[in-house]
């Protein structure tokens, strides 16, 4: 991992500067914007491969760029959230974040975070699969872990990195109960300060894309108060 190219996004010039040194004493590529409405034809010119973007921003706020970004593009987005809010956190999360960081943070945390977040997804990008792994198929649903693309009932749906790794991770391992901490760990490499929202986030956004009625799952299963399993129709 070296030279990635990553969109520092925020409107405090300090924050910027701070980010963007130990980005690149790192050795990652840095590019910087100070609003929204600039990020979204950085996004289509510069193609990030990671972006950290701040929630409170002028004009178009962080939201509203994630929103549009997703649209046409699953880069990872780690957001800035200025407090720790459940609200913030579960709407960033909620309209295509992949993970968050709240503020006053340790740029060496940060940091960590997106070197797992692109570690994650380069893997998920080069690790050899059997032949048996490379198609999932159950009734209505079909995963092709190559091309990361999903077929429900016929139809293709679009996930989002982090989307698609939860569903092929329990897709794979059907009728196995995964914890809360697990999910964490395994897709996010979360090892320390468990927040379940993202999980239950991610979950909820997952079903309502591959589920025909969210509150009746035919796929992803709740186990109470344990995690969560995939249910092989």
């Amino acid at each position: 991992m070296a030279g990635e190219k990553i969109l520092v996004v925020d409107d405090e010039a300090v924050v910027r500067k701070v980010v963007e040194y130990h980005l690149v004493r790192e050795g990652f590529r840095v590019l910087t914007a100070g609003d929204g409405g600039s990020v979204l034809e950085l996004v289509r010119l510069q193609k990030p491969d990671l972006i950290i973007l701040d929630i409170l921003l002028p004009d178009l706020d962080g939201l509203e760029v994630c929103y549009e970004i997703r649209k046409s593009n699953n880069v990872p987005i780690i957001f800035l959230t200025s407090k720790n809010d459940a609200s913030d956190i579960i709407l960033g999360l909620g309209v295509g974040g992949d993970d968050y960081v709240v503020k006053p943070f340790n740029p060496k945390v940060l940091v960590a975070r997106v070197k797992a977040n692109l570690r994650r997804l380069q893997k998920s990008k080069t690790t050899p699969s059997s032949e048996q792994q490379q198609i999932l198929s159950y009734p209505g649903i079909d995963i092709d872990i190559p091309s990361r693309t999903v077929l429900v009932d016929g139809s293709p749906v679009v996930l989002t990195n982090k989307e698609f790794e939860l569903l092929v991770l329990l897709a794979q391992n059907p009728s196995r109960v995964y914890s809360y901490h697990q999910l964490l760990e395994l897709v996010w490499q979360f090892k320390d300060n468990v927040d379940y929202r993202t999980v239950l986030v991610h979950i909820n956004r997952l079903r309502k894309k591959i589920e025909r009625d969210p509150s009746k799952p035919r796929y992803i299963m709740t186990v109470r108060g344990v995690g969560y399993k995939f249910n092989h129709p």
